[in-house]
């Protein structure tokens, strides 16, 4: 019971301290998410997101830069889709079509509801800063997932994510407490945790042609950088990264425009960090060029064969692999048939303490509630209270030693 009250009163706490954040974004990175603990041997598990994942993200391949054919308007009528020739086949899809219906929604909806109480179970503080960057990218990326799926089958979504009624603005998420929005995670959390790294913004997939790859894996501690620099190296040598077909203006992706605040001094800042990953002859272009533009742009979701590419000839995607994809879905073996086999990883997880190891879990609530009761009376306390401490005479050993 001194407990539960404690927390009550903790979280009453944590509500007063930022309740001008309820109807607007924080400015500023709360207290709650301050703080980590090198070399700490605590993993989030993200077993029904990775499984989620690969039954429903296709990867298409580097980019070689080749531009799409417009297709031509199907026999008995006069109509056609327009398309960005530069740069529709481009971007990993991910498979909207198989998540239209309820059970099959309901899946994103408990994977996102099961992150976002881990902070309310275990104070961030005790993991690393890379498991704490996976977390918060796993946690924006199911959200907007989760988000798009309830207005699919719209295929633009310029409105949805950059207009005055953003969905990147509502605030759909309650972190320990803390009313956030996705821009709040991207534009204060991450920016001013992790100063400003612009590789945190190829991380955050927003559902476009035109954005970050979306990964058949979630990101974890250790996986988390190596992953980023791959998104990275991807999406700036991609025709919907950067192009330029003459020596005076170096085209750029509006990405970079929308995450200006990565970019303190924007056009030196951002040219340089393109030069560190632009390889063949853009580099030279980019080096040689007298302006950059923010100008390229594709609004159109990423999902599979809805939004009629074009594929083949001189591209890197893989048209075998799409096609095996969408027969796959038919035959009810592939992602169409992606509520049955992922529904036991996500109740796994709904559990509390869902996402870590048996040992862990237990060592995590102790944690939790000495921490609670320790703050009572004393302030804080670290993890390293929760180990088996050395006896006096290994401490000397130690010591003697030094």
């Amino acid at each position: 019971m001194k407990i539960r009250t404690f927390f009550k009163k903790a979280i009453l706490c944590s509500s007063i301290a930022f309740i001008s954040t309820s109807n607007a974004s924080i400015d500023k990175l709360p207290e709650v998410f301050k703080g980590d603990t090198p070399g700490s041997s605590f993993e989030i598990s993200y077993a029904d997101l990775d499984a989620l994942l690969k039954a429903s993200v296709l990867e298409t391949g580097k980019s070689n830069r080749a531009s799409a054919k417009q297709g031509k308007a199907p026999i008995g009528t006069r109509l056609r889709v327009n398309i960005n020739k530069l740069t529709a086949l481009e971007g990993n899809r991910f498979i909207f079509e198989s998540y239209k219906e309820d059970e099959q929604k309901v899946l994103l909806t408990n994977i996102r509801k099961s992150l976002e109480k881990v902070p309310s179970e275990v104070d961030l503080k005790h993991f690393t800063k890379k498991e704490q960057l996976a977390y918060w990218l796993n946690l924006y990326n199911v959200t907007i997932l989760e988000q798009i799926v309830k207005i699919y089958p719209s295929r633009k979504l310029e409105d949805f994510l950059i207009s005055d009624e953003s969905v990147l603005d509502e605030e759909l998420l309650t972190i320990a407490g803390i009313k956030l929005s996705l821009n709040d995670i991207q534009h204060t959390i991450l920016k001013e945790k992790f100063n400003a790294d612009p590789l945190i913004i190829y991380g955050l997939y927003q559902g476009v042609i035109g954005g970050p790859n979306i990964r058949k894996h979630a990101y974890t501690g250790k996986n988390v950088y190596t992953s980023l620099e791959s998104n990275a190296d991807e999406f700036i040598n991609s025709n919907r990264g950067t192009y330029s077909a003459d020596k005076k203006t170096f085209r750029v992706s509006s990405l970079y425009e929308r995450n200006e605040d990565y970019f303190p001094s924007f056009k030196s800042d951002l040219k340089k960090h393109l030069l560190t990953h632009l390889s063949g002859s853009m580099r030279y272009k980019l080096e040689d060029s007298k302006r950059i533009k923010t100008n390229i742009d594709n609004w159109r979701v990423t999902d599979l064969y809805g939004t009629t590419r074009t594929f083949g000839g001189g591209t890197s995607t893989n048209s075998a692999a799409l096609m095996d994809a969408i027969a796959g879905s038919k035959a009810g073996n592939g992602p169409g048939a992606v509520s049955v086999k992922l529904s036991s990883f996500v109740d796994s997880k709904n559990s509390s303490y869902g996402r870590f190891s048996k040992e862990q879990a237990i060592l995590l609530q102790s944690l939790k509630h000495k921490t609670m009761d320790y703050n009572e009376t004393q302030g804080v306390v670290s993890l390293t209270e929760m180990s088996d401490q050395p006896d006096k005479e290994e401490k000397a050993k130690d010591e003697d030693k030094d």
